[in-house]
């Protein structure tokens, strides 16, 4: 495995961990793997994340192709520090732990209610982690970073990363979810974010 690609793996192996924990995905996973059957919301949880993952690599893959590999560049530094500072900000404002999986559990509450609970398992599982994460900072990220670093070892190191925080989810359920701060992690989010935008600002653009 070349050194690009481990770079790429590690980057977004440890940007995918911080980013998930504590998310509403993640809140959502550990919710879901309390009212149906664990394995079922394991997979659908997993390949939405996986297919999601592949999406964003793709478009960050061929970004260079339609926009010069120097603007790529420049646009995912700025995305580095714009992440990073929003993540510090998050984590300084944050006013209470469990306000995100109270809203989380509510909003899953509602939905709930109104079918009924006829719906599957792992078909709900996979569309509220699907369109929870669309658009979210995790897959703009993941977008950026397949711009400036080899796309196979982003590919890897975001599944792995998504595997890991969602299975811990679903295994630890609410309790471990509750004790989750989500203060810290904003906080080491924010600060790796920042350290990315640096080493992609001192970096040279390859041709």
């Amino acid at each position: 495995m070349s050194f690009s690609v481990v770079q790429g793996f590690t980057k977004s192996l440890a940007m995918t961990v911080l980013s998930e924990i504590g998310d509403k995905t993640f809140f959502a996973a550990a919710i879901l793997a309390m009212r149906h059957p664990r394995r079922l919301v394991l997979t659908g949880c997993l390949a939405a994340l996986i297919v999601m993952t592949i999406l964003s690599v793709l478009v960050g893959w061929a970004a260079p192709n339609l926009i010069s590999r120097k603007w790529t560049h420049h646009i995912t530094t700025l995305l580095f520090f714009g992440f990073g500072l929003w993540s510090l900000w998050d984590g300084f404002t944050e006013e209470g732990e469990a306000e995100e999986l109270a809203e989380v559990e509510a909003k899953l509450d509602a939905d709930w209610k109104i079918k009924t609970g006829t719906s599957k398992g792992g078909s709900k599982a996979f569309s509220i982690t699907f369109f929870g994460e669309w658009g979210d900072k995790s897959q703009l990220a993941t977008i950026g970073l397949a711009a400036d670093e080899n796309p196979l070892g982003v590919v890897l190191g975001g599944i792995l990363g998504h595997a890991l925080c969602t299975t811990a989810a679903v295994l630890g359920g609410k309790s471990l979810a509750s004790q989750i701060s989500e203060k810290m992690v904003a906080l080491s989010g924010g600060i790796l974010f920042l350290v990315f935008g640096m080493q992609s600002f001192l970096s040279t653009v390859e041709p």
